[in-house]
């Protein structure tokens, strides 16, 4: 059969009824086959007729969706000039919109000789990589529209797929830990329930288990790994390894957070992929073209790496930047997804070797009218130099604030010098937001997220315990800023445990009544551990799964209390810095001075925030203890009394007692205390 000449765009596999186009960028391939499998694994090879614009393209008449396909591109082998063409190697479509299939770890998935590699490998890859599958996108989404929620309401919830919903006993087993399982009445009553606005899903692009983690019998649970930027990965459907409409059970589950009210936030991994560095697999870009979608070393036959996983793709190509934007555009347009949280995102803003604000990465989304009105998410570092970015990306994007996170688990630990910095953290980091027009929104406020300690193992743990993970426990980080209590891990001791529920109310407390947008990890408001282990990106087991027998119900009742308060107070979620009324006293009542902020025990501190001068909201008054012994705190007459408790960390809380000097409330050891008027 001759295959028709097609149309160079759009890039890969569309459908359109009668037929299929195919269409790959590859700038150094001499000749493309397009290989198509029966349902044996019986593969005929077909070879794209036309080349138009470096894009390779050809008209197959009569295909249908569900067909599996991939590419073989011949072009050089040079390792030596960047050059890693194999047409041995069965390759992943880079627009594939589903992926049927893992990598079966053998000699014949790496494009080079193990023992030599720069000669060339000729081992047939095929029986042992993933196909690409054809999709049509038919999904009634009746009246499904994006939710915009503005900034300001935002709660996110960052939560697993699978380790959410594998143990929920009122999730059918036959959708535990599937899209369809986060979908679920009970998730979603989950959800609501806590009052949380946004899900923040960890990858969800296809990606691949790392061939290590495989032969230490672990797997690459969090999914920082991907192949596929346009497939939702393929474990996470309820038949995974039926060729039908999964990706509709991802719409589906999109489609039903939306009638919730929750919007979806996916986390992204744009920076690299899992082929690995010149010694690793070649299943997709490798081979396709390498120069044009990894960043190469001065010495081509290596690759840069500013991701710690080495590789990093090349943004700076204008293909692999077409690539990333359509990926990013096919998620708002085709699968409805409200936002992105871009994982390592320095490393997307390079140019030849620095970070710009005005890189074509920036740019091209801040012009594009479909990507530049969702939420975007940055994690604001990367490994290279250069690659703390924190409060430098331009406007339009919100930053997970490290500085937030390490700051209030150093305050409540009691560590000296973290006051000043401490309310500047509350007040939404105006000193690394308060530029460029930027708004407190800017700053995503977080404790504890997948990437460390649970909010159970900060108050639990002075060490992290990864020797599960099979890396001798160098893994993770060691600068965990935590503090055990006065015991490591699991103890009996009942003035221990009680002390780690209160330091784990007060860190919460901390997250929700802060300017910014908060982030709870998902299992925090249950009391979820991980035994100490800081690092879980292999566990796909008890160590990350959430366990809803085991339950805090205190904690969840707190936390559904706390973003309640939250929501129902426009005080604590300001659009604007210069709408943020607040002022900071001592315990005493005093208004903070220089010399104050400037003294290193001064660590007992209030802030007053007035709901404003048309009387909008209510009045508050926060007091922080987190020294060793109750304090008394002294609210000074000019903020005026009848002053009520609507929140407190601490399981006693005193009587008021009226004096010359004001109303004075005494205040826990290691506690905080929300009054309201």
């Amino acid at each position: 059969m001759q295959l028709r000449s097609g149309k160079p765009y759009p890039l890969g596999a569309t459908y359109d009824g009668s037929g299929v186009n195919f269409s790959l960028f590859s700038s150094v391939a001499q000749s493309v086959d397009l290989c198509i499998f029966d349902e044996a694994a019986g593969e005929t090879r077909y070879v794209l007729p036309e080349m138009t614009g470096r894009c390779w393209h050809g008209y197959f008449p009569g295909l249908r969706t569900g067909q599996k396909y991939g590419f073989r591109v011949h072009g050089p082998w040079s390792p030596a000039d960047g050059l890693r063409c194999n047409p041995s190697k069965l390759l992943l479509d880079p627009y594939a919109r589903r992926v049927h299939g893992q990598v079966d770890w053998c000699e014949a998935v790496f494009g080079h000789i193990l023992v030599s590699p720069d000669l060339r490998n000729d081992l047939d890859s095929a029986p042992h990589v993933p196909r690409s599958v054809i999709t049509d996108g038919q999904f009634d989404w009746e009246q499904d529209r994006p939710l915009r929620t503005p900034w300001e309401n935002t709660v996110i919830y960052e939560v697993h797929v699978k380790g959410f919903t594998i143990r929920h006993p009122d999730v059918p087993s036959e959708l535990r830990g599937t899209y369809l399982g986060m979908a679920h009445p009970a998730s979603i009553e989950h959800f609501k329930s806590l009052g949380v606005t946004a899900i923040e899903l960890m990858p969800v692009q296809h990606f691949v288990h790392d061939m290590s983690l495989l032969e230490r019998g672990l797997c690459n649970y969090w999914g920082y790994n991907t192949i596929g930027f346009f497939a939702p990965h393929a474990e996470y459907f309820t038949r995974p390894d039926d060729s039908g409409g999964q990706v509709c059970e991802f719409k589906q589950m999109v489609k039903s957070l939306h009638e919730a009210g929750l919007e979806v936030i996916l986390d992204v991994v744009y920076g690299h992929t899992s082929e690995g560095n010149h010694l690793g697999p070649t299943l997709s870009f490798k081979g396709i073209d390498n120069p044009a979608y990894y960043r190469l070393d001065d010495n081509r036959f290596y690759y840069r790496d500013y991701t710690g996983t080495g590789n990093s793709l090349n943004t700076y190509h204008p293909h692999t930047l077409q690539l990333l934007m359509d990926s990013l555009r096919y998620w708002v347009t085709e699968m409805h997804v409200d936002g992105f949280r871009f994982d390592l995102a320095p490393s997307l803003a390079r140019t030849a070797h620095e970070v710009d604000r005005v890189s074509p990465f920036f740019s091209t989304i801040h012009q594009d009218p479909v990507i530049s009105q969702v939420k975007l998410i940055a994690e604001p570092w990367d490994v290279g130099d250069g690659g703390y970015q924190l409060g430098n990306f331009p406007p339009l994007w919100s930053e997970l604030n490290g500085q937030f996170r390490d700051c209030v688990r150093d305050y409540w630990r009691g560590h000296n010098h973290t006051s000043r910095h401490f309310s500047l953290r509350m007040g939404g980091s105006p000193d690394l937001y308060g530029h460029d027009r930027r708004r407190p929104s800017a700053s995503i406020n977080f404790v504890a997220s997948h990437d460390g300690f649970t909010l159970v193992d900060l108050v639990s743990y002075n060490d992290k315990h990864n020797i599960m993970n099979g890396e001798c426990n160098v893994d993770g980080n060691t600068d965990n800023r935590s503090w055990n209590c006065g015991a490591e891990g699991i103890t009996a001791d009942f003035a221990i445990n009680a002390l780690r529920a209160q330091q784990q109310r007060n860190l919460l407390a901390t997250v929700m009544l802060s300017q910014g947008v908060p982030m709870l990890l998902a299992g925090d408001e249950l009391g979820r551990t991980q035994c100490g282990n800081n690092n879980a990106y292999c566990q796909d087991n008890d160590v990350s799964w959430i366990d809803w027998q085991r339950m805090d119900h205190v904690m969840l009742a707190f936390t559904r209390r706390l973003i309640a308060l939250r929501q129902a107070h426009p005080v604590f979620r300001k659009i604007h810095f210069t709408s943020v009324e607040c002022a900071w006293y001592r315990n005493d009542g005093r208004r903070m001075t220089s010399t104050d902020w400037d003294t290193p025990w001064a660590k007992a501190i209030a802030t007053y925030l007035a709901g404003g001068a048309d009387s909008t909201d209510d009045d508050f008054y926060i007091a922080f203890n987190p020294h060793s012994e109750p304090l008394p705190f002294t609210i000074p007459l000019e903020l005026g009394d009848d002053w009520r408790v609507a929140l407190h960390t601490s399981r006693v809380t005193a009587q008021p007692v009226t004096t010359g000097d004001g109303t004075v409330f005494r205040v826990g050891a290691h506690s905080l205390l929300v009054l309201s008027r």
